[in-house]
């Protein structure tokens, strides 16, 4: 059984090293997108994650790494880091070219202690990171958001500016954005808003989701 109350304190600790502005290059030559997929119910517990790296302007695919691994801890929800992150730091190691940027599909500080998958990755590897999250884990809207693609509006919770949910494409989805490390709201925006490519997903963490189905179903997973 996990220790719940001794991994909130560390979430906490680590959530406490998370830089809130811009530490990264004005111009990133490498991003890279992070996916992490797994099933709550697979016995196993066996987590697959799948880096990407993609060079800026042009969005070329430049390298590609995953990593398999077994956690000990089941799927809890708000403790997700603790099963991916060590999995996806795995496969970070065995990039040649390593990205300025990371985006990873999940959440930032968008998180109830302000250590969603995205913050806990960019901490542990002091890189500057983005959480693209494709569904809510914590956050309102400060106004409705509008159909248009780019149309945006903050997320606060418990008063506190935690992201923003982001239209990337007109009646789409929304995107849920938030800062992972080392990076600004308004620059987080920026860079999802400029490898969305006319889709829903930005580029990078596009990528990296196929990537990461891919190396789920080879594994039989």
């Amino acid at each position: 059984m996990a220790d719940l109350a001794a991994l909130r304190e560390e979430q906490r600790a680590l959530a406490a090293r998370v830089i809130a502005r811009d530490a990264l290059p004005a111009t990133p030559r490498y991003i890279g997108g992070v996916d992490i997929s797994c099933s709550r119910f697979d016995p196993t517990l066996r987590v697959y994650a799948a880096i990407v790296v993609l060079e800026w302007p042009g969005l070329a695919f430049v390298e590609g790494a995953s990593f398999i691994a077994t956690p000990d801890l089941h799927y809890i929800t708000g403790f997700l880091g603790f099963r991916e992150v060590p999995a996806a730091m795995r496969a970070f190691d065995s990039l040649k070219v390593k990205p300025d940027l990371l985006m990873v599909d999940g959440q930032g500080i968008a998180h109830p202690r302000r250590l969603g998958i995205a913050s806990h990755l960019g901490v542990k590897l002091d890189l500057p990171t983005i959480g693209v999250g494709k569904s809510r884990l914590v956050g309102t809207p400060v106004e409705p958001l509008g159909e248009a693609a780019g149309s945006e509006t903050r997320l606060y919770d418990r008063g506190e500016e935690v992201g923003a949910l982001l239209r990337t494409r007109a009646r789409a989805n929304p995107l849920w954005i938030s800062i992972g490390h080392r990076i600004s709201l308004p620059t987080a925006l920026r860079w999802v808003r400029a490898t969305s490519a006319g889709r829903r997903l930005p580029e990078p963490t596009r990528l990296a989701h196929e990537a990461a189905g891919m190396v789920r179903r080879d594994a039989g997973g």
